[in-house]
Formats: C-alpha cells, sequence, structure tokens
C-alpha cells in the first residue's frame, strides 16, 4: 500500500502500526528491507539454495523476520528455507587506534602481540616464517575464544584472555596440533605402514577413540542448532586427551608393533582436530621442515601449553573411567561478531 507517497507493507493485516514495513520511501529510493529483497530473489535464481543463513547482530532480528514474511507473501514458498543466525554484542574491543574498532586493527593487532610474544622467546628465530605462526596462533585464539558460548550471548572481550596459553583456548589447539603433526615427520617414516589396532588397550587410547567416535554426532548437532560451540568444546577435549596420552603413550623406545598403533592413533586425532579447526575457520598450524623441528621448543615456551597437572576434574574422568564424553555446559557468556559457515 502508499502512505503519503511511501511504500509500505502492512505485515498484520489489520493496520497495527508496529508490523508496518516501509519498502520504498517517497522519492522513490529504496531501503535495507527492499534491497535484502532483491538480494534475496536474486540468490535463489543464481544458486537455487536448500537453506540461506544470515548471521548479523541480533538487532536485525525483526527486520528479517519481516523480509521473511514479506518473500512469502510475494508467493516464494522458498523464503521458509531462509534462516537468520542473531549473534551477540562484543563489549570492550579496542585497539592501539581507540574505541572504534575495524576487522583491520583486530587481525593487526593480533599478528603484532603474538610476534611480541615470540620475540621474548630465543629460539623463535629458528622458525621458518614468524609473521606467518603468529597470524594463524593469534586468529586460533581469536576465534575460539568467540565461539566458545552461545552466538546469542553477550560478552566482555578482553586481550588477555584471547591470548592466555594456559586451558582452553585457540593456542592450545595449535600447539597439540602442530605437535602431534611433529610425531607424523619424526616417526612416520618407520611406523606408518601396518599396525594392530589391539595394541590400543590402554585406558588413554580407549579414551581416545571412544571421543573420535562422537565426531560425527558433534558435526551434526552444530548443522542443526548452528552453534559452533560444539564443535569448538570437542576439540578442546580432544586435544586434552591427547596431551595425557601424549605423555603417557611414547612411541620411541617402545615395541614396533606398539609404536605404530599409537602413532596411528595420534594421526587419526590430528587429523580430526585439523578438519574440525578448519570448520571452524583456523588454519592448522605444521612443523614441516627439519629447522622447525628443532624448534619446537619455541613453540613450547612461547605457548606455555597444556601439562599433566592442568587437567581438570572432569578430563581425569573421561580418563579413568573410560567413558564417553558429555557436553559440559560452563555457563561462560562468550561469542559475537564472528560467523559460522556449514
Amino acid at each position: 500500500m502508499i502512505r503519503k507517497g511511501t511504500a509500505v507493507v502492512d505485515l498484520s493485516g489489520n493496520s497495527d502500526p508496529s508490523s508496518i514495513c516501509t519498502v520504498m520511501r517517497s522519492d522513490g529510493t529504496s531501503l535495507y528491507a527492499t534491497r535484502d529483497l532483491a538480494a534475496a530473489i536474486d540468490r535463489m535464481d543464481k544458486y537455487n539454495f536448500d537453506t540461506m543463513i544470515y548471521v548479523t547482530d541480533k538487532g536485525q532480528k525483526r527486520h528479517f523476520q519481516q523480509v521473511f514474511q514479506i518473500l512469502q507473501i510475494m508467493g516464494y514458498d522458498w523464503a521458509k528455507r531462509c534462516q537468520h543466525v542473531p549473534f551477540g554484542v562484543v563489549k570492550g574491543m579496542k585497539t592501539r587506534r581507540g574505541d572504534v574498532t575495524f576487522l583491520e586493527d583486530v587481525l593487526n593487532e593480533i599478528r603484532l602481540r603474538m610476534l611480541q610474544n615470540m620475540a621474548s622467546i630465543k629460539t623463535t628465530k629458528e622458525l621458518e616464517n614468524p609473521q606467518e605462526t603468529a597470524e594463524r596462533v593469534g586468529l586460533a585464539a581469536l576465534i575460539i575464544q568467540d565461539f566458545r558460548g552461545l552466538l546469542l550471548s553477550d560478552y566482555q572481550f578482553s586481550w588477555d584472555r584471547v591470548f592466555q596459553s594456559r586451558g582452553d583456548t585457540g593456542v592450545f589447539l595449535q600447539y597439540t596440533h602442530a605437535r602431534l603433526h611433529s610425531l607424523e615427520t619424526t616417526f612416520g617414516c618407520g611406523y606408518l605402514n601396518d599396525f594392530n589396532t589391539a595394541c590400543l588397550q590402554e585406558p588413554q587410547s580407549v579414551s581416545i577413540l571412544q571421543h573420535l567416535l562422537r565426531f560425527d554426532e558433534v558435526l551434526y548437532r552444530s548443522s542443526e542448532d548452528i552453534q559452533p560451540r560444539h564443535i569448538v568444546s570437542y576439540l578442546l577435549t580432544l586435544s586434552h586427551l591427547a596431551a595425557v596420552a601424549h605423555r603417557t603413550l611414547p612411541i620411541k623406545e617402545s615395541p614396533p608393533e606398539v609404536a605404530g598403533a599409537r602413532l596411528h592413533l595420534f594421526r587419526a586425532v590430528r587429523s580430526v582436530l585439523a578438519n574440525g579447526m578448519k570448520l571452524l575457520g583456523i588454519t592448522p598450524l605444521h612443523l614441516t621442515s627439519r629447522r622447525q623441528l628443532m624448534s619446537q621448543q619455541s613453540l613450547i615456551d612461547t605457548f606455555e601449553c597444556f601439562s599433566p597437572k592442568d587437567v581438570s576434574p572432569f578430563y581425569k574422568i573421561v580418563f579413568d573411567e573410560h567413558i564417553c564424553w558429555e557436553e559440559q555446559e560452563n555457563g561462560n557468556k562468550h561469542n559475537g561478531y564472528s560467523y559460522f559457515h556449514l
């Protein structure tokens, strides 16, 4: 309908002012709703999508409800397959340039802070590309903080928490992946042919195998409610289990059959860890050259990462009783501006 030269859509059917959506101004110019309607139709024509997911801040919830409703009124049944995934507000994020924060500022800040941390370690200079390492580790730290909780929840941003190296952080995931990769590089040639799974009888091995079996379930759950936190929790638990196993299940000086089975187990952990990290938008860190392997201590010192004494009682229960892990709701309010690709 036209009101004073303005094109509006009455979504209530009874002229409820709160249900009026303006689609064209009196001067003939368009609005966000107009452009989103046109964009949705164009995307359907181009891609014939099964589902279209809009990931924006929660303040736009009403806007997308109206857009989807108008599409249905226009006769587009596929509008039922459009979905809005809202995320919360990140509070307290600022960089050296001030309170208004742009993505470029955040990425530069991440790289700078990680390089400063690494510069204090004498063996960092032996890394082949410290700039790339700093960026990958820093991005992992930021993404994991952002994805640990419900997307809809607001949270207080903290640079110190982003780069916390002990506990459930992106730094820990990167360290675990690099450490497991170095195992394959060091021992792979001798043990990655035949192996006997019957050698994996230790409680640590059983706990890992049980957890690996849950990966498909976790992916399905994340795809159902569009929440990456399920994958984050899964990967962090897997990394803790791997850290315990790495310390208690040696490859070197073990019988060849046992060493081969353990190496395959660690390889499976690294593969699942890498795939999960990639789903979250994280590029796994590798140590590919001999020189990088020799500078492994640089990463250990830089990350100050996990040691067995840091295993929480929760993880000890998994280890001792060999039970399948079930998600622990920690109540932390995380997640904000990032988005999750299925």
